[in-house]
């Protein structure tokens, strides 16, 4: 049986390949699913793949992965700037957490520099677009062994 990752998305990424395309890529969160799954397989683990934009759901499902799961990798979308509640829901589970984020967001906005997500996170990938999910995947493989 093979380990589970979460791989959990925050609000509006439901909108990728439609919204602000120059930013994100014309990718969709199925893309990235699919992309997620197979890199998964590849790497000996099952991906289960979520969205919500709902922060409590989010706070929900990263309790469940804390029981269910070797690991998770959140992109937090806008919530990776504001929520305290993620952040606790983080510290709450004792499995590593990876923050991914599309774009680069220190070269963004200066109210985006700031993550409340990575002070509880094991760490963060950004910038590498779609890519960075693959590239969460990899650094929970790694640290999951």
């Amino acid at each position: 049986m093979s380990k589970i990752i979460y791989v959990l998305n925050g609000p509006n990424l439901n909108a990728l390949g439609k919204r602000e395309p120059g930013i994100y890529g014309g990718k969709t969160l199925a893309d990235i699913e699919t992309d997620c799954k197979t890199v998964g397989s590849e790497l000996g683990f099952s991906v289960d793949f979520r969205q919500s934009n709902h922060e409590g759901v989010l706070v929900d499902w990263l309790h469940e992965a804390g029981e269910k799961a070797a690991g998770v990798a959140i992109n937090p979308g806008a919530y990776g700037h504001t929520s305290i509640a993620l952040h606790d829901a983080i510290r709450a589970i004792s499995i590593p957490v990876v923050e991914v984020h599309i774009s680069n967001i220190h070269a963004r906005e200066e109210f985006r520099h700031k993550s409340m997500i990575a002070p509880a996170a094991k760490g963060m990938i950004c910038g590498f677009g779609p890519h960075s999910y693959i590239l969460a995947l990899h650094a929970l493989k790694n640290i999951t062994q």
